[in-house]
């Protein structure tokens, strides 16, 4: 009986072990991701697409007012918005991409 209760000990102490380990994984992921997040160009990244959607929406609702498109809701706003924020993302992207290239290539 004591060979019993021992494994059943040992079957409880490897569980809290591996969510242990798989906790610091998950850790070391949210790290990886908040910096990231903190990377100057990833900023820019994300302040160039959400002023393109912005001012896609603003442009979508001046032009139904006046009567250019038709109101039909916000769907067709949402969706002028999103492919403006890809637009100017990847616009941006490669601006800065062609910016690497043309240096190694002098260099």
């Amino acid at each position: 009986m004591a060979k019993a209760d021992g494994k059943k000990a040992k079957k409880a102490d490897s569980k809290p072990k591996a969510d242990k380990k798989k906790a610091k994984g998950n850790a070391n992921g949210v790290d990886a991701i908040f910096k990231l997040a903190d990377h100057p160009l990833v900023t820019d990244l994300l302040a160039v697409g959400a002023m393109a959607a912005v001012a896609a929406i603003a442009e979508y609702r001046v032009a139904s007012k006046t009567g250019a498109v038709a109101a039909d809701g916000s769907r067709k706003a949402v969706k002028a918005a999103g492919k403006a924020a890809a637009a100017a993302i990847g616009a941006r992207l490669l601006q800065e991409v062609g910016g690497l290239g043309a240096k190694t290539k002098g260099a």
